[in-house]
This record gives C-alpha cells, sequence and structure tokens, in this order.
C-alpha cells in the first residue's frame, strides 16, 4: 500500500521527490529551528532557575483551589452528574441574580458532553502519550508526581475559567457562540472599570491563541502521528513527513470547513473510543505487571523529591518537567477550552465550568499516570538511562538507537503486548487528528475576534492552519517541541492575569447554580 502511495506521488511531484542531496524535511526544519529557540527562550524566561510562567501558573491554580474550597474535589461527582445530563431539567428561579442568567433566545450550539468532549479531544491527545516519555526521559519517574499535582490543582483553574467563558460569550442571531478568554477578559475587566487592561490582555491573548492553534494544536501533533506512521510502518524518503503532512491537512480540512457542530460530532465518538482503547491497554500492561506495580510507584514518590545524579538540576529540574508536560497535555489555566466549552447549550456558567474540571481529571491525573507506570514498569530493567537524552530529545535505549517522544511510549507498549505498536500507531493518528479539529475551532475564534467574522477571515485562517500541518509533519521533534511548548504556555500571561482580576464573580455563578440543583431535590423529594 506505502509504495503505492509513494508510487503516485512521485509521479504527481516528481520534482519534490526526486531531491537527492537535501529533502524538504530538512529544508523546511532549518528554517524553522532557529523561530523555535528564539521563542521558547523568550517565554520561559527563569527566576531563581525556574520558568517564570510555571510560578503564575501553579500560583493561581493554588488560589482558586483554595478560595472555592477545593471544588475539584468536593464537586467532582456534581460535576459527572452534570455531563449525565441529571441537572438537565434544572429550572430557572423567578428571581435571577443581577448579571448572573441572562435571558437568551439561544443557549449554545452545543451539549454538555460534546462540549467535554470537544475540549478533552484538544487536550487528550499526544500530550499524554508523546509529552509524558519526553518529561520521564529527561526528569526521571519523579517528574510523573509533579505532574498529578499539577493536574489537580488545574482543575480548579479549569472550573474558573471555562465559567467565565460561559458568562461572557456572544450569541448572536443565528445562534453562533462566540466566547474564550478574548471576551471574559475585555467584558469582565470593563465590568471592573478596567476597560483598557482587558483590550490589551484579551487581544494579547488571541494573538497568542492563534499561534498555539498553529503550534502545539497542531504542529505537534501532526509530527508525532507521522513519526509513528513512519516509524512503524517503515516510510521511507527524506520528504516523507512533508507527504503525510499533506495527507493529515486534507482530512482535517473536511471537518473544520462545518465548524463546530460537525467538530462536536466527530469529537463525541472519537474520544470516547480512543481514550477507552488506550486506557485498557495501558491498564493491562500495569495488570500484568502487578508484581513491579509498588516498585515503579516508589519511584515515581521517592524521585519527586531526591533524583537520580543523572538528572542534571537536581529536584527543581525533575519539578519543572512535571509541572510543565502537565501544562501542555491539560492546558488548565491557558484558558483555550474555555472556547469550547462557550459553545454550551446551558444557561448557567458554573454548571459547564463544573463539567470542564474533569478534563485535568482525565488528562493528567489518569491517562499521564497510565502512560507513565507503562514508560517506568518496561525500564524497570534498564532499557535507557534517565536523563540521556541528546538533541532532538532523544534517549540511547538497549538496542543501541536514540529514539525520542511517542516513539519511546510506543517501545514500552509493544515490550509488553507484541505488535500493539501498530495499533497504537492507528491510535496517534486519531489523537492527533481530534486535537487539530479541536484546536482549529480554538484558533479561528481568536482569529475572529481580531480580523472579524467574515467567511474571508474564516478562510484564510483555515489555509494557514492546514499549511502548519504539513510544517509540523516535516520539523524534528525537537523543534516542534521548542515552538509548541512555549505558544500554549504563553497563554498562561494573558489569561492567568486577567483571571486573577475576575475569578471572585465565579463565586456568585456558583452559589446560583448549587441553590437550583437544592430546589430542584426538594420539590423532587415533595412530589
Amino acid at each position: 500500500m506505502m509504495k503505492l502511495l509513494r508510487t503516485l506521488l512521485i509521479l504527481l511531484f516528481p520534482t519534490v521527490l526526486s531531491a537527492q542531496s537535501r529533502g524538504i524535511d530538512e529544508m523546511i526544519n532549518d528554517g524553522f529551528m532557529p523561530v523555535a529557540i528564539w521563542w521558547e527562550n523568550l517565554v520561559f524566561t527563569e527566576i531563581g532557575g525556574i520558568p517564570f510562567i510555571l510560578f503564575l501558573l501553579l500560583g493561581g491554580a493554588t488560589l482558586f483551589t483554595l478560595y472555592f474550597g477545593f471544588v475539584n474535589i468536593r464537586h467532582f461527582f456534581t460535576a459527572i452528574q452534570v455531563v449525565r445530563g441529571k441537572y438537565d431539567d434544572v429550572e430557572q428561579m423567578e428571581e435571577d441574580i443581577p448579571d448572573t442568567i441572562r435571558d437568551e433566545s439561544h443557549h449554545g450550539e452545543v451539549n454538555h458532553f460534546q462540549a467535554l468532549a470537544t475540549a478533552v479531544s484538544g487536550t487528550v491527545g499526544l500530550g499524554n502519550i508523546a509529552m509524558v516519555a519526553v518529561a520521564i526521559s529527561i526528569g526521571g519517574p519523579g517528574a510523573t508526581f509533579w505532574m498529578i499535582i499539577a493536574g489537580l490543582l488545574g482543575m480548579s483553574s479549569k472550573f474558573v475559567e471555562c465559567t467565565l467563558g460561559v458568562k461572557y460569550r456572544d450569541i448572536n442571531e443565528e445562534g453562533k457562540v462566540f466566547g474564550g478568554p478574548m471576551y471574559y477578559l475585555s467584558k469582565g475587566l470593563k465590568e471592573d472599570n478596567k476597560a483598557l487592561l482587558g483590550k490589551i490582555l484579551a487581544g494579547i491573548f488571541a494573538v497568542m491563541c492563534v499561534g498555539a492553534s498553529f503550534g502545539g494544536g497542531n504542529a505537534f501533533q501532526s509530527n508525532q502521528a507521522a513519526a509513528q506512521l513512519i516509524e512503524r510502518f517503515g516510510i521511507e524518503g527524506s520528504s516523507a513527513g512533508t507527504i503525510l503532512g499533506i495527507v493529515f491537512a486534507v482530512l482535517v480540512g473536511i471537518v473544520i470547513v462545518g465548524g463546530i457542530k460537525r467538530i462536536g460530532k466527530v469529537t463525541e465518538k472519537l474520544v470516547p473510543f480512543m481514550a477507552l482503547l488506550y486506557v485498557l491497554a495501558a491498564l493491562f500492561i500495569i495488570i500484568s505487571k502487578i508484581t513491579v506495580v509498588d516498585d515503579a510507584l516508589y519511584l515515581i514518590f521517592s524521585e519527586a523529591f531526591s533524583p537520580r545524579a543523572s538528572i542534571t538540576g537536581g529536584i527543581a529540574a525533575v519539578m519543572i518537567q512535571g509541572f510543565r508536560r502537565a501544562a501542555f497535555s491539560n492546558e488548565a489555566g491557558a484558558g483555550s477550552a474555555a472556547i469550547a466549552h462557550a459553545a454550551v447549550n446551558t444557561k448557567y456558567p458554573a454548571s459547564e465550568g463544573l463539567v470542564a474540571l474533569l478534563e485535568p481529571f482525565i488528562d493528567t491525573v489518569l491517562i499521564c499516570t497510565l502512560t507513565a507506570l507503562v514508560i517506568v514498569i518496561f525500564n524497570m530493567d534498564g532499557a535507557f538511562i534517565y536523563g540521556d537524552v541528546i538533541e532532538n530529545q532523544a534517549i540511547l535505549v538497549e538496542t543501541g538507537e536514540r529514539i525520542g517522544g511517542v516513539n519511546i511510549t510506543s517501545m514500552a507498549f509493544d515490550s509488553a503486548i507484541p505488535g500493539f505498536s501498530y495499533v497504537l500507531a492507528i491510535a496517534v493518528v486519531l489523537f492527533a487528528f481530534s486535537t487539530m479539529l479541536s484546536w482549529s475551532y480554538y484558533g479561528l475564534q481568536s482569529w475572529k475576534y481580531l480580523f472579524g467574522r467574515g467567511k474571508a477571515a474564516d478562510i484564510v485562517f483555515k489555509i494557514i492552519f492546514l499549511l502548519f500541518t504539513v510544517l509540523g509533519s516535516a520539523v524534528t521533534l525537537d523543534a516542534v517541541i521548542k515552538f509548541s511548548d512555549a505558544m500554549i504556555l504563553a497563554l498562561v500571561f494573558p489569561n492567568m492575569i486577567g483571571l486573577l482580576f475576575l475569578f471572585p464573580k465565579v463565586r456568585k455563578e456558583l452559589q446560583y447554580f448549587l441553590n437550583q440543583i437544592r430546589n430542584m431535590k426538594f420539590n423532587k423529594s415533595r412530589e
């Protein structure tokens, strides 16, 4: 099949595929790498050896967790019930609290589950497979512990930003929703007489979000999907990545033309299937290796505070790897998921905020931890040396070759389930596909905020987005990680600064929704 595909491509693109000296992939990477390095250094400016952005991200998440009385734990099961639709019949109270629930002719475009599926598909992706491997190979098993802590705290950040996303969204006469940090930063801060600050933060966020949709939400996904296909199916050629990128671009383009409703319909089917397949495989491996699971857990906990000598930078480096990869994976504090959740059909902003807090739990606490356990168990016999990482995020494995990212995870799964790497390769492509769909919507909403809601603006964005799909498949993992990490985490600056002003507004929304639930239960008990 691959030989036939290559033959057809040679016939269609003879000048592209006949380059003997340097492939297109290499030329694209050489031009892209300096940009990626510059941007990474700017975003990850350090204070005392720790990137300032991590102080902002985790400081805000800790504040929200404490302020809302551990909402991430206390209302976890309430969130599940909302997703199940148990509270869909909650009636609006006769006396509304001013500035909370608005009488809208249209309340949104998708249901709670579709909004969650779309947002989860933007977070549950290759960050859970490839980035976990990167974190552990660089920071050792201890990085897993800090990923879990970041995931738990991030649940509170997701709750705050997604509640605000629904509260301050715009809905036009056709029922189309426009929401996200761009809107709650500008509208919310205007209410607090900080209109100029709101406009500045909203504008910065929109620009960064467009860049993040091109980077972490697109280029990184196509990069790792292409890497898996090339590795697993032995695709050869110096332009193989570019060719696969073109194929991905065509498939993504077919779906994103339909907007959030089509994206929601696709992701609500893809995400549960992919997540279930991946989780079941990981659980099978863990259960089959149950005798060493306690040793793996001990390594994860002990090396979080006392990393081995091969880990350059000590405990600070381990924490940074854990927090940085968790932030990339679940995007809590970045505000991106609020764009998808804003499209939900609900009158109650806090209802969707509660739904959103499930994302970091599913993404980081559950799936990332399972991935980490599989990799740590795989390496119990010394398949590779933690911290022995060189250019392109690659580690030296016992076969004598250097591999990185998703290929580490693939090797770990294949060692326990022979042949599963081929199934994983397909799952990786599906994960990448769903993530690109969600991020195309995030980027488009930000693009519309900047350049208007006309059809011409839509077309221009989608063309650029699809070009980055091809670009990501062509460049190296090192280049795409530098650019993608920095692009997504750059969103934290405008978003978290705004959240630190706006989070008290969320308390009123939460109390209102919980009161409605209590009233519904009381009325049913009297019937």
